[in-house]
């Protein structure tokens, strides 16, 4: 029997390169599947990595109905029963979460529903009921149906971010590769450590993903650095193709980090970018985009984070220059979000040989700014509390709620994601209590007092 795989790029152009297939040996399962797939974009599902979650749920339900002699337009409730018994109720090895099972619900059930709208099959494998779903983020409520498959479970709130003073251990001697003491470690040959520190420190301080911090264009940084502006932080807008969910949104870098940045790209980059034209680094990029300076502005605005990796700038002439990524090897290649993950990983284990027990992802440097930003926002908003109305008005305005702001940052499509850092904020204690402290030093004291 001819096994049931994913193949996760796919003969094709532009985007949709990402969207997978689903092979029964070396042919196409079947062709109504693989067009559910090239309409997923259209129906709002359009980061390759969710494609690819989804293809994988799929195929796992694809192999069961195999074994069970059936193909994915044939089952039945039955089917999902049966399912959920292997999946959900079967021994310990096999079992997966909740959470794992909901996921794989859910992608089944947009599979199923566009069978039905496409007249596939008359109507779905699952049990569905009308529920209402109050309002929330300026929707209204409405009733909707709602796939009795679907387990009940509680949100995770195990978000797990860095102290600053972990994370101040983590960049000089993980990614800086300095000895404990900030000196030099002997006999050293560490390679990009400010680079690496510089990205670490975008992180932290902006909230962005990994994908967002990797797909930087060196232009990027250069268009939001006015002359003469004396702010102590600048709007970096982030295109909707480099932001997930392509929602756009704009973030605050500080003007020290972009000082710093701004030496990275005269000193560090610049070599790299050398060694790129020396050793012909255009003849080791995979479906290059070349571009030139004029035309860059627009590819800024259409291109993915992985499209933005391709981009090399060109002469007039055509001859490539350099790569349009920020961040650049040694050699002057763009700088991978895998690669991130690498860099990442040794420097944990660099800081274990010195005793420091850290285990720090990029990711976790996402969680950390929301932590840090919404316990600082509370602050502020703490210290408002106890100034007197007036001028003070008009920038309680413009700063909001403090989780409405993180969210604007962070790009949460829901409000109900941002709340999952309220439970950390007990771990900044220090932060709130010193503004309640202050708070309660600018209120009046008792009278006579």
């Amino acid at each position: 029997m001819s096994i049931i795989s994913v193949c996760e790029r796919r003969e094709a152009g532009g985007l949709d390169a990402h969207v997978p297939l689903i092979l029964r040996g070396d042919t196409l399962y079947d062709p109504d599947l693989d067009r559910f797939f090239l309409d997923q974009p259209l129906s709002g599902i359009r980061s390759r990595h969710s494609l690819r979650a989804q293809a994988y749920d799929v195929t796992v339900w694809l192999r069961f109905l195999d074994a069970c002699g059936k193909t994915v337009w044939a089952a039945t409730r039955d089917d999902v029963e049966a399912y959920h018994r292997a999946r959900r109720r079967g021994d310990a090895g096999q079992r997966i979460t909740a959470a794992s099972w909901n996921r794989a619900v859910a992608s089944l059930d947009r599979l199923y529903r566009w069978g039905e709208r496409q007249g596939l099959i008359a109507e779905a494998p699952f049990n569905r009921r009308a529920v209402w779903r109050p309002a929330q983020g300026g929707r209204r409520g409405m009733i909707a149906a709602r796939n009795d498959a679907y387990e009940r479970v509680v949100k995770r709130s195990d978000v797990r971010f860095v102290t600053m003073d972990d994370y101040r251990i983590f960049r000089e001697v993980g990614l800086r590769g300095l000895a404990p003491d900030g000196s030099e470690r002997p006999g050293a040959r560490d390679r990009n450590g400010l680079r690496n520190a510089l990205f670490a420190d975008l992180l932290v301080t902006t909230g962005l993903r990994l994908e967002e911090a990797s797909g930087l264009l060196a232009g990027d940084l250069a268009v939001i650095v006015p002359d003469g502006d004396e702010n102590r932080q600048l709007w970096l807008r982030l295109p909707p193709p480099l932001t997930k969910g392509d929602r756009g949104r704009s973030v605050l870098v500080p003007r020290r980090l972009l000082r710093q940045i701004a030496a990275y790209i005269d000193v560090e980059r610049a070599a790299g970018a050398a060694k790129f034209v020396a050793r012909d680094g255009a003849a080791r990029f995979d479906r290059p985009i070349h571009i030139t300076d004029a035309g860059l502005d627009r590819m800024r605005d259409v291109c993915t984070p992985e499209e933005r990796g391709r981009l090399i700038l060109c002469n007039e002439n055509g001859t490539p220059r350099e790569p349009a990524a920020l961040w650049l090897t040694e050699v002057g290649q763009p700088v991978r979000p895998n690669s991130w993950e690498v860099i990442f990983a040794r420097a944990c284990k660099r800081c274990r040989d010195y005793g420091f027990s850290l285990s720090i992802s990029p990711h976790q440097l996402r969680h950390t700014f929301a932590v840090h930003m919404l316990a600082l926002l509370i602050q502020e908003r703490l210290r408002e509390a106890a100034l007197p109305a007036g001028p003070m008005e008009s920038y309680r305005l413009i700063l909001g709620d403090p989780l409405q702001q993180v969210q604007r940052l962070l790009g949460h499509a829901s409000l109900a994601t941002t709340y999952i850092y309220l439970d950390h904020i007990a771990t900044r204690a220090d932060t709130v209590d010193s503004a309640v402290e202050e708070l309660l030093a600018l209120l009046p004291g008792p009278q006579g007092a």
